[in-house]
């Protein structure tokens, strides 16, 4: 095997949380390393259009590509790797990627998530021509216009009552005759007379180029019908890509996202983490890239640490 690479720090990711801490890591003067991986792609790549990232505004994969140019602009190594391990032995991280092993002082995990699908004909077809994964992102095209939110956890809640705020005229479609989200969410949700479909689940997406229908099968009656919209919003939940950690025994909640201090520290020294695969509360690109500019910070300051104890 050939000798590992070495570098101060490895960010396993390069969505804006992963960009952001190489940028700052490599600003810092760290010898900096950031892999990007086929899968999870960043969610922000499959953004057709962003309005709410101060200062830009244009498609997810133009802005992640300023962000990944950036950080090699200041001295960050983009190796586009898919990352199989992670180790920790003799006070080093060893990471096992497809093309070989590297050592690291510090590691941020940066692999975000993946949105649910609900995997039904029409819905790859239709991404970015009304069907979204995020209200937040994507609602303000369909202002006065009919939309559907599908699910019932605190999430498509949430998602439906912010469309209604901006002036979609939605609904919400959920498989069971009663929410899974919160009673204060289901309160806010029932306040603003917000219709539920209930029983039923989406089997079928459709339109020409953009989304006009969507087919749902009513779990009661045994039977389909059509609703006519112009947009769907699946929040169905998302799968943080977190088994990574498992082998370094960094914690991660029930859901499986990493638990994280305002530091971005992990429970393991030198490990961080920052962007959707934590458990912060909002998934959004602007406060991925806050995670990772603090992150980036608190490995500066723990390899520091590390040189001063040499």
């Amino acid at each position: 095997m050939e000798e590992e690479e070495s570098y101060d720090l490895i960010i396993v990711g390069a969505g804006p949380a992963g960009a952001t801490s190489a940028i700052y890591g490599a600003r810092y003067g760290l010898k900096v390393a950031f892999f990007e991986s086929v899968d999870p792609i960043s969610q922000l790549t499959l953004t057709p259009t962003i309005e709410n990232f101060p200062g830009y505004e244009g498609n997810g994969f133009e802005l992640i590509q300023k962000m990944k140019e950036q950080a090699e602009r200041f001295g960050a190594i983009h190796k586009f790797e898919n990352v199989n391990d992670i180790k920790r032995e003799s006070g080093k991280f060893l990471i096992y990627s497809d093309n070989g092993v590297y050592s690291a002082k510090a590691v941020i995990i940066a692999t975000g998530g993946k949105h649910k699908e609900l995997g039904i004909p029409g819905e790859k077809e239709f991404v970015g021509r009304g069907v979204s994964y995020c209200a937040t992102c994507d609602g303000n095209f369909f202002r006065g216009k009919k939309v559907l939110v599908i699910g019932g956890g605190n999430t498509a809640v949430e998602e439906a009552i912010y469309l209604k705020e901006i002036g979609c005229d939605v609904s919400l479609v959920h498989r069971r005759d009663e929410l899974r989200a919160d009673k204060a969410y289901q309160n806010e949700l029932f306040k603003r007379d917000i219709p539920v479909i209930w029983n039923s689940i989406p089997i079928r997406i459709e339109g020409e180029n953009v989304v006009e229908k969507v087919v749902l099968f009513n779990r009661v009656k045994e039977e389909e019908f059509k609703v006519d919209t112009s947009a769907v919003f699946i929040a169905v939940g998302i799968t943080p890509a977190t088994d990574i950690v498992r082998g370094l025994g960094v914690e991660r909640d029930s859901m499986g996202y990493i638990i994280v201090n305002k530091k971005q520290e992990t429970n393991v020294p030198g490990v961080f983490a920052a962007g959707d695969c934590c458990n912060n509360p909002l998934k959004q690109a602007i406060t991925a890239a806050g995670d990772g500019a603090v992150a980036a910070n608190s490995a500066f300051e723990y390899i520091k640490n590390l040189g001063q104890e040499s």
